[in-house]
């Protein structure tokens, strides 16, 4: 897996007119090179690639790497970049400008002179935006498993639970199926709190007659998933059920109507006007969705701002929401890949109104 990617990398790195490219980013590390491990680092030359970690991982970098050459580093990793950049003085070395603090850049120039540190933003993150086959398995995955842990929930949720409770059951659930964690602090909102979109779990007891909000995904296998679903215990306030029917009208719409070649505020005003339309825009107060692969929240964005052009083998969410302070939201969401022709769903729970 290595190879492609590498090459791929590659070329843009000679197309910017660099010399060799430092990728100290860790998914980025893992996604060129297969290797898991906590402390590491990627060295593209116009010739060579080396994964350079230290002393405690070199017998599994050796297992994991594919088409990298592994170099154990010495105390100082960027003495053993120095002595592996290409001979001759002067290189221009491109470095991940949104992974290294100011810290770590001055010693890396101090390092490295007289060679000159380019800033680089996005070169590896685009390269991901686009998912393999191989990729979109393991995304499919860890979306079933998210759809398994609600279908769990729903049996298991109930009014004197406290929120808190109800995401132990979930995290448990995900990791006792295989994931290796929730994918982002899971998000169980019930009542007024479903009216924050980033109601992380608290300690508040869930009552009859609310509605509650999940917002939680599983990291399997190095791939995330990311599904919300909003139920109702006993009878909520009817007005509830109104702002879901036109939250789920404004998602099914957006599913049904990207495709290709949108750009991504075009997406994001397919959710929004039908918000708007019924007098809800203000309380639709963020994006429609993210793209969607090793992190939680990657390009392209399907925002108001957004310019990013949708393509095919894309990962994304289209998550509309409304919520109004001291009655309560609704968000619903799910992941799909982009197709020739428009979206194919990998989350597939049920959006029917769920009155538990």
């Amino acid at each position: 897996m290595g190879n492609n990617r590498i090459s791929k990398l590659r070329k843009v790195v000679l197309d910017r007119g660099l010399d060799a490219m430092l990728i100290t980013s860790g998914i980025n590390r893992r996604y060129l090179s297969g290797f898991t491990g906590s402390s590491g680092y990627v060295l593209i030359t116009g010739d060579e690639s080396y994964l350079l970690t230290d002393f405690r991982y070199m017998t599994q970098a050796s297992e994991q790497t594919k088409g990298l050459k592994v170099v154990q580093h010495g105390p100082k990793f960027i003495d053993t970049v120095r002595e592996l950049l290409p001979k001759g003085g002067e290189v221009r070395l491109g470095f991940e400008q949104d992974d290294v603090s100011y810290g770590a850049y001055a010693s890396y120039a101090e390092a490295l002179k007289p060679s000159e540190l380019v800033p680089v933003s996005q070169m590896v993150e685009k390269l991901r935006m686009f998912k393999d086959e191989d990729e979109l398995a393991v995304m499919r995955r860890a979306a079933d498993l998210a759809d398994d842990t609600f279908r769990h929930i729903l049996n298991v949720i109930k009014p004197g639970m406290t929120e808190r409770d109800v995401d132990l059951e979930m995290e448990f659930y995900m990791r006792s199926h295989g994931a290796t964690s929730s994918s982002f602090d899971t998000i169980v909102a019930s009542g007024e709190r479903s009216s924050m979109p980033h109601g992380v779990a608290s300690q508040k007891v869930i009552q009859n007659n609310e509605f509650v909000t999940f917002d939680f995904g599983a990291l399997l296998d190095g791939y995330c998933s990311d599904i919300t679903r909003t139920i109702a215990l006993g009878s909520p306030d009817p007005k509830l059920k109104e702002i879901y029917d036109i939250v789920l009208e404004a998602q099914l719409y957006a599913l049904e109507h990207i495709k290709p070649g949108m750009t991504g505020k075009e997406c994001d005003a397919l959710s929004r006007d039908i918000i708007a339309r019924y007098g809800y825009g203000e309380q639709f107060g963020h994006s429609l969705g993210h793209g969607l692969g090793m992190e939680v929240h990657e390009w392209p964005r399907l925002s108001k701002l957004s310019d990013d052009v949708l393509q095919p083998g894309m990962v994304v969410t289209v998550e509309p929401g409304i919520y109004v302070p001291g009655l309560g939201g609704v968000r619903i969401e799910d992941d799909v890949v982009v197709t020739e022709t428009g979206v194919e769903r990998l989350t597939h729970s049920s959006k029917d109104y769920t009155v538990l």
